[in-house]
């Protein structure tokens, strides 16, 4: 009688299962909403875009500040909100002699000073934002590639930089 090769004990997955692949590759994570991605964006005092990255929704913000940060001419100062609150960002700020206007979180116990007349500017890239949400192929993601969706983006933040 034959043997059918899944009944096998020592049938398993395929050592390559590990590797993540298509959703992930191309920016798409999964979080609380769903299949979502994040895009990180730095953006200079005029509330103008200047870099960006797309990551997939489940990635931490401060993880991509760093890499956007480096590939620039260092900035006099950061403002962010309390996601980018973690002392090897804050040291890796005042290494490159940028100061950083970033909220403490409510877990720490000594909390930095915070200079509140600065960090009202905080929301010129939240407006930013709010004018590249108005074009539905950026809200919505329609581009299934994320290099589609990165092209799209520039094109977006060139023409609502142009229109200021």
């Amino acid at each position: 009688r034959g043997v059918v090769h899944r009944q096998l004990s020592r049938q398993s997955t395929s050592l390559r299962s590990w590797l993540k692949k298509g959703e992930y590759a191309e920016a798409v994570g999964r979080s609380r909403g769903g299949r979502t991605s994040k895009i990180h964006a730095l953006a200079d005092d005029q509330g103008r875009p200047v870099a960006f990255a797309l990551t997939p929704g489940n990635i931490a913000d401060i993880s991509m500040a760093i890499p956007i940060l480096s590939g620039l001419t260092p900035p006099k100062r950061l403002i962010a909100d309390k996601a980018y609150d973690a002392d090897r960002f804050r040291t890796w700020l005042k290494q490159h002699k940028i100061k950083a206007v970033i909220p403490s979180t409510a877990s720490r116990r000594t909390p930095y000073p915070l200079d509140r007349i600065v960090y009202r500017r905080r929301n010129v890239i939240e407006r930013m934002f709010g004018k590249l949400k108005n074009w539905r192929r950026i809200a919505t993601r329609y581009d299934r590639h994320a290099q589609n969706y990165l092209s799209g983006l520039a094109l977006a933040a060139i023409i609502v930089a142009w229109v200021e």
